[in-house]
C-alpha cells in the first residue's frame, strides 16, 4: 500500500475513528477488567477477518490479521505487534465535552480512548490490504496500564505468544501514545530509555509516643522522618550520576493525631524513578540501609517497603530509526522529532519491549496553532484532544506494520 493510500484510507475512516473514541470516552473503565470497552472494540471490528484471543487474567484482547502475500523480510515468522491501552483513571472530568465521562470519578485523561480508536483504524486499513500483507499483524488491546501491570498479565497469559505457548512472540512491537503538550500532528521518539522505571516507596519510622510537652520521655519519630526525607535527596544528588538520572520524591507524610501528642510512628510514601536497571537495583539496596541507619542513630527503627512498578521503557535504536522513516515518508521530513531526553513518567509497554524489539512513539494532539506548551496535559481533569489528528495516528500505525512486514528494520 502506498503512503498516499494509507493516509487516504485513514482520512476516509476519520468519522468511525472519532465515533469509537467518543463512545469509549463516555464510558471509561479502570483496571484490568474493561468489559464495556472490550465489547466496543469487538463490535467495531467484527466485520474484519481477525482471529481473537482474550483473558483469562484481564479483558485484554489480541486480534491477529493474517496476510496472504507470503513471507516478507520482516524477520523470522514475519509478525509485528501494534498495541493500544484501554483503561482510564480514577479522577473526575471537567472538560464540558458533550461526550464527557458519564461515570462519576472516572476519566480518560491519559488518551487511552484515542489509542484504542487509532489502533482500530489501523486494523481497518490493514485488513483492506490483507491479501498483499507479508506475514501477520497482531493488535494488542491492553487494559490495566495505569499502574495495574496489564501488559505483564497479558504476556503471562500467553496472549502474545512465547515459550511454552502455541505460538512465538512477535518479531517487532510498536505503540503510539498521544501527547496534548506537543505540536499538532508531530510524531516523536528516542532510542534507548524513553520512560522511567517507577516503584512506590513506603517508609515507616517507629519510636515511642507521648505528651508533646515532654519529648524527652518519648522517642519522637517525626524529626527523624524529616531527616530521612532530606537524606534521601542528598543521597540522590551526591551518589548518583546526573547522566543516569534518579528521582526519589516523598509525596505523602503521615504522623500524629493531635497537636499535643507525639505519635508512635511516622509514615512516608513516595515514588522512585530510574532510567537504568542498574540504578533501580542499587536504589532498592541502598534506601533500606539509609533509613535503618538514620533511624537507628536516634534509637528508632526504620522499615522500607518497595512496591515494584513498571521497568524502564527501552526503545530499540533500529525501531526508532525505522519509525522515523515511516513518519517522514507518510507526512514529510518535518513530521518526526527525536526527543533529546527521556520522560520520567512510566509505561507498562516496557514489559513488551523487554521481550520484543520495538519502540513507543508520541503523537502531538494539541489544537493546530494552539499554545501547546501551556495547554492541559495528560492526567489533567481538563485534558483535551484535537480529534483531527487521530487518522494520522492510524495511518502511522498501519505504516509501521506494513513496512516492517516488507523489510524489517533494515
Amino acid at each position: 500500500m502506498s503512503t498516499d493510500l494509507l493516509t487516504r484510507e485513514a482520512s476516509r475512516l476519520s468519522d468511525r475513528i472519532v465515533a469509537l473514541r467518543r463512545a469509549i470516552h463516555a464510558e471509561p473503565e479502570i483496571g484490568l477488567h474493561n468489559p464495556k470497552t472490550r465489547d466496543k472494540i469487538r463490535e467495531a471490528l467484527a466485520h474484519l477477518p481477525l482471529e481473537w484471543r482474550e483473558g483469562p487474567s484481564t479483558t485484554g484482547l489480541v486480534a491477529t490479521l493474517k496476510g496472504g502475500g507470503g513471507q516478507g523480510s520482516g524477520g523470522e515468522g514475519g509478525t509485528v505487534l501494534l498495541r493500544g491501552d484501554t483503561d482510564a483513571l480514577p479522577m473526575p472530568e471537567e472538560t464540558g465535552l458533550p461526550f464527557a465521562s458519564a461515570i462519576p470519578g472516572v476519566m480518560h485523561a491519559c488518551g487511552h480512548d484515542t489509542h484504542v480508536a487509532m489502533l482500530a483504524g489501523a486494523a481497518e486499513i490493514l485488513a483492506g490490504q490483507a491479501a498483499s500483507l507479508k506475514g501477520e499483524v497482531r493488535f494488542m488491546f491492553q487494559p490495566g496500564e495505569e499502574g495495574h501491570h496489564g501488559a505483564r498479565f497479558m504476556l503471562n497469559d500467553g496472549l502474545l505468544g512465547g515459550e511454552g505457548f502455541d505460538r512465538a512472540l512477535p518479531d517487532a512491537a510498536f505503540a503510539l501514545h498521544i501527547m496534548p503538550n506537543a505540536p499538532h500532528g508531530l510524531i516523536g521518539g528516542r532510542a534507548g530509555p524513553l520512560m522511567a522505571a517507577a516503584d512506590e516507596l513506603r517508609i515507616t519510622v517507629t519510636g515511642r509516643g507521648g505528651h508533646a510537652s515532654m519529648p524527652h520521655d518519648t522517642v519522637d519519630p517525626v524529626p527523624v522522618a524529616c531527616e530521612i526525607v532530606m537524606a534521601i535527596q542528598t543521597m540522590v544528588a551526591r551518589r548518583y550520576s546526573v547522566f543516569d538520572p534518579v528521582v526519589v520524591t516523598i509525596a505523602k507524610v503521615e504522623a500524629g493525631s493531635a497537636h499535643n501528642v507525639i505519635p508512635d510512628t511516622a509514615k512516608l510514601t513516595g515514588t522512585m524513578r530510574t532510567l537504568s536497571a542498574a540504578n533501580r537495583a542499587r536504589l532498592k539496596d541502598e534506601l533500606p540501609r539509609l533509613v535503618a541507619g538514620i533511624a537507628g542513630a536516634h534509637g528508632l527503627t526504620g522499615e522500607v517497603n518497595i512496591l515494584e512498578g513498571f521497568p524502564v521503557t527501552v526503545c530499540d535504536p533500529r525501531a526508532v530509526a525505522f519509525g522515523e522513516g515511516v513518519a517522514q515518508a507518510l507526512f514529510g521530513e518535518e513530521a518526526f522529532r527525536r526527543l533529546p531526553d527521556p520522560i520520567m513518567g512510566a509505561e507498562d509497554f516496557a514489559y513488551v519491549l523487554e521481550k520484543v524489539p520495538g519502540a513507543m512513539f508520541f503523537l502531538g494532539v494539541a489544537q493546530e496553532g494552539a499554545d501547546w506548551q501551556h495547554c492541559c496535559g495528560i492526567h489533567s481533569t481538563k485534558m483535551m484532544v484535537d480529534e483531527t489528528v487521530l487518522p494520522r495516528g492510524s495511518a502511522f500505525l498501519a505504516g509501521l506494520a506494513q513496512n516492517w512486514l516488507e523489510r524489517g528494520f533494515g
